[in-house]
């Protein structure tokens, strides 16, 4: 249990949004939490696996595709 817990406003300020998108996360269950009584938690390898999984690498083009017409 060496995990971090992070209440809705942390994951908000963390995230650089409102906290209506991470209480959206939890209401559509598409982020791991915890309720500790009427409070609701969140682990911070949960926000961690949630921005890995949706990370977009960019394309890498190859040079000789690109072609100079003289």
């Amino acid at each position: 249990m060496t995990d971090r817990y992070l209440s809705v406003d942390q994951v908000a300020e963390l995230l650089g949004t409102t906290a209506r998108f991470p209480r959206r996360l939890i209401e559509e269950r598409r982020i791991r939490y915890v309720k500790v009584g009427r409070h609701v938690r969140i682990p911070v390898s949960a926000v961690e696996e949630f921005i890995k999984s949706r990370t977009v690498e960019p394309i890498r083009l190859r040079r000789t595709s690109l072609r100079r017409v003289a």
